[in-house]
């Protein structure tokens, strides 16, 4: 069998015309005919040339890898013990999954509190107003993704320096619009961000008092490309500092360009150049700036980069890494990128194990870690937590919050035009009817609840969700607080995941046992 996927794609919007007899090897139909129209990848690329090497639409959708992966968190499954009480009294009347306590802290040195331990990762695309108001309403962490300034319209630039992006304002109200004293919204920046003092401007004239640097995309370690549909956008960029393929300011690819002639254009985001000198200055500067806490965001590249990027945060005094696994994804990633490139999460969660564990013996600072990575349900949530304790402190949720947040505002919606889905027909009519936290929200907001966007309460609702199956599992461990979670709350199924992990199997515990009968 292939890992792998096909050369028919939903990220491509491809099929295969014979998905039944397909060279495992090649993605290919085993038998590809004379009279093909060619509905799969390599018809699309004879079409569309390298267009077919990112998905479709990204401006309404996103997208994560397709691979099967050799290993991931159904290789696990959770432990469950009926003994005792850890975090809470034994006493039955007390330990109720409900009282399990998630909440937590983000920063080192100014602490944030959180009402669980999620951070919803960078987004500056599709619903980001319900994605950013969202978090707030549940007292979460969300990030305020790369690249915003390229999307303002209204953006003003001085001397090549932000003076104005009334977006990225836009951006920040709509997370304190709802903020009720737990979790922030972070300001992330790459490295064209950086040349254009994006993060200078959001710490000193919106208030901003966490940000994050950006070591490359996580779904496909590189930054952000795209095509430029015209001339004028491609020099509008240009201008900005942006790398534009080819050079629209060249008179000659000009004038091809005026008579349909040349290579379509290409705005293309640098690489960081960084090392530990400038990164350890700019984290100083950032907080001289005002940034209370500071953050670094990188994705699954080699362990050797990983150790560095840790010893770098260490010696700087960084708040919090993030690191993205494979298999994850949301943005306009390279397809094959986000299926072939970079660690799976188990994987690189168990390798920021053993690091993170000899960074301890060595005395030397840990900064908060998060793991990102195909994270969407409390099952998962709960995996990741246990495989990374006692270093990892978040699980960064992105596809599935924004899922939240656009099902919410599309059911609102129908609701408003008085067609409400079949599917929640059982529950009422109405939006109070239909969405069964407006209650609870109605309790922490007074009668303004019911003025908060339906995707916005979608976002909420399913944080509500993944929490409280979070604390099931607690309690399914006897353990009712989070510091109490760790690696032996849950075994590995298969050689692969005891082997990769290091963690007991069901035999190794029961022969361990028995043999101290």
């Amino acid at each position: 069998m292939s890992y792998s996927p096909s050369l028919g794609s939903s990220l491509t919007h491809t099929r295969l015309r014979d998905p039944e007899h397909i060279s495992d090897f090649s993605g290919m139909c085993a038998v590809c005919t004379a009279d093909c129209t060619g509905p799969c990848e390599i018809g699309l690329s004879a079409v569309r040339g390298s267009e077919a090497i990112y998905p479709y639409a990204t401006d309404i959708n996103q997208f994560a890898s397709e691979k099967s992966y050799p290993l991931d968190f159904s290789h696990f499954n959770i432990n469950g013990r009926v003994f005792g009480a850890l975090g809470c009294h034994e006493d039955a009347n007390l330990a109720t999954f409900p009282k399990a306590n998630i909440n937590t802290y983000f920063g080192i040195n100014k602490k944030i509190n959180l009402k669980a331990p999620f951070v919803l990762p960078a987004m500056a695309k599709l619903n980001w107003r319900d994605y950013y108001a969202g978090a707030a309403l549940a007292g979460v962490l969300a990030v305020i993704g790369e690249d915003v300034v390229a999307k303002d319209k209204d953006l003003v630039l001085e001397n090549g320096k932000v003076a104005s992006s009334p977006l990225i304002a836009e951006m920040v109200s709509s997370f304190r619009k709802y903020y009720r004293g737990y979790g922030d919204i972070i300001l992330q920046a790459n490295y064209d961000d950086e040349n254009l003092a994006v993060l200078d401007y959001s710490i000193t004239k919106l208030g901003v008092k966490t940000v994050e640097l950006k070591f490359g995309q996580a779904a496909k370690g590189i930054q952000g490309m795209g095509r430029v549909k015209n001339i004028e956008d491609a020099l509008k960029f240009q201008k900005m500092g942006y790398l534009i393929y080819p050079d629209p300011s060249d008179p000659v690819i000009a004038e091809n360009y005026k008579k349909g002639i040349g290579q379509v254009f290409e705005k293309i985001g640098k690489l960081p150049m960084w090392d530990e000198d400038i990164l350890i200055k700019r984290v100083a500067r950032l907080k001289e700036l005002g940034a209370e806490q500071v953050c670094f965001k990188t994705g699954p590249f080699d362990p050797r980069d990983l150790i560095r990027i840790i010893k770098i945060a260490s010696k700087a005094g960084v708040d919090l890494i993030t690191f993205d696994g494979a298999g994850g994804g949301s943005g306009n990633s390279p397809v094959k990128m986000m299926n072939e490139w970079g660690i799976p999460t188990v994987n690189m969660e168990s390798m920021l194990y053993r690091i993170l564990k000899k960074f301890k013996e060595k005395n030397y600072p840990i900064p908060q870690i998060a793991v990102a990575g195909g994270f969407a349900t409390e099952d998962h949530i709960f995996k990741g937590l246990a495989l990374g304790a006692p270093y990892i402190d978040l699980i960064a949720i992105g596809r599935a919050a924004m899922a939240a947040a656009m099902a919410g505002k599309q059911i609102g919606d129908l609701i408003s035009k008085g067609t409400v889905p079949k599917e929640y027909q059982r529950f009422g009519s109405s939006m109070e009817e239909i969405f069964g936290d407006i209650r609870e929200l109605k309790g922490l907001y007074g009668s303004d609840a019911v003025n908060i966007s339906a995707g916005a309460v979608g976002v909420y609702s399913f944080i509500n969700r993944v929490s409280a199956g979070l604390k099931q599992f607690m309690a399914l461990n006897r353990k009712f607080s989070l510091e109490y979670i760790d690696r032996s709350d849950i075994i590995p199924l298969t050689d692969l995941a005891a082997r990769v992990t290091g963690l007991e199997t069901y035999s190794d515990i029961a022969d361990r046992e028995i043999e101290k009968l």
